[in-house]
């Protein structure tokens, strides 16, 4: 349990402030929780490299079912629909699994590929994931009770590029976040994962 709890409460922390800062705008095609989300997949990364797959799973596991939580609370507050919390929820625990799946496939090569291989992969499905549920309008029949037609109005993708649908321009700039994070997050994956491996060696 020693080994869990440092991760689960920091995905649980992540969980919660991605689930808090989503509501609050970041320019007009992000929320301050894009900048949040994508350290999910750090922490997975480091659990996974200093404690290994069973563990970073169970860590996973605990952030889905604070995502879980967090959703049904702002579904009380008339926050969030079930489109979002199914988009949210399935997004989240398929991309954090696909992480630990490539991270584990890659571990011997070096430090810094196997995260960022699994980060960059999981970033790609996590996005896909949740935009495509939560907005494409192949699946308005399975949530007939959540008008995403805002989600769907014809805009320059970013502003600037061909005529899309507005959530298209929407994932897009979730996505680079998620990349470019995927690169800065090495610098403290290197650092922390080198601090827990020492503390380990010295008990």
């Amino acid at each position: 349990m020693s080994r869990l709890l440092p991760g689960i409460l920091a995905m649980a922390a992540v969980v919660v402030a991605s689930n808090i800062l989503v509501q609050h705008l970041l320019g007009d095609w992000l929320t301050w929780g894009a900048l949040t989300y994508p350290l999910a997949f750090l922490v997975t990364d480091i659990m996974n490299r200093v404690y290994g797959p069973a563990v970073a799973r169970k860590v996973v596991f605990a952030g889905f079912l604070t995502g879980v939580a967090c959703s049904v609370v702002a579904a009380g507050l008339d926050k969030t629909t079930l489109r979002i919390a199914v988009a949210s929820g399935a997004a989240f625990l398929s991309a954090q699994l696909l992480d630990i799946t490539i991270f584990n496939r890659l571990r011997g090569i070096n430090w810094w590929l196997p995260p960022l291989a699994a980060t960059v992969a999981g970033s790609v499905l996590d996005t896909v994931v949740f935009f495509f549920i939560a907005f494409a309008p192949a699946l308005s029949g399975i949530f007939p009770h959540d008008d995403v037609a805002w989600a769907n109005e014809a805009l320059p993708l970013l502003g600037v590029g061909p005529v899309q649908p507005l959530w298209v321009s929407l994932a897009v700039a979730d996505w680079s976040v998620k990349m470019a994070q995927a690169v800065l997050a090495l610098i403290p994956f290197r650092i922390i994962v080198g601090n827990l491996i020492e503390r380990r060696t010295q008990i």
